[in-house]
């Protein structure tokens, strides 16, 4: 069953339950599978991996905006992306643990034999590709920084 079909599915439950926070973010999810099937050079289908992306992409702006508006002590706003957030997660992979996400980085440092944090583009190269969809790229940089430096 492709997203699309999926995202079709639980819109009809939300407008059943009247769950408006699922229903925004599902027509959202929909919007944006629409944008991406209609965009210049794209097929009427979208892969997997490219709904990954995408999805990747809405998750990423909902915590970047949930960041600011916890700043800015903005909490009617914050639940919001808290509620599209948890909704889009639920179509993404599972997220790898930090342990999970940690022995695999000491492998691909491994594995590419880097010693120190100047290796940090040829382990970020590989660690990007090998774990699209199961850790976000600010956690991968963020790791691979910290067991670079010897922490």
């Amino acid at each position: 069953m492709s997203l699309e079909q999926k995202v079709m599915e639980q819109m009809k439950d939300a407008m059943k339950a009247k769950d408006e926070a699922a229903l925004r973010t599902l027509r959202a999810i929909k919007s944006a599978i629409l944008i991406e099937k209609t965009s210049a050079g794209a097929s009427d289908t979208l892969t997997e991996a490219d709904e990954t992306k995408m999805l990747q992409k809405m998750a990423k702006q909902r915590r970047d905006s949930l960041d600011i508006f916890t700043q800015q002590n903005r909490e009617d706003l914050a639940v919001k992306e808290r509620e599209e957030l948890a909704i889009i997660e639920k179509f993404l992979p599972k997220q790898m643990s930090q342990e999970e996400l940690q022995a695999e980085l000491k492998a691909i440092i491994t594995e590419v034999g880097a010693s120190s944090p100047a290796d940090m583009g040829k382990v970020m190269g590989v660690a990007s590709k090998k774990l699209a969809g199961k850790a976000d790229g600010k956690a991968i940089s963020e790791n691979v920084k910290q067991l670079l430096a010897g922490g």
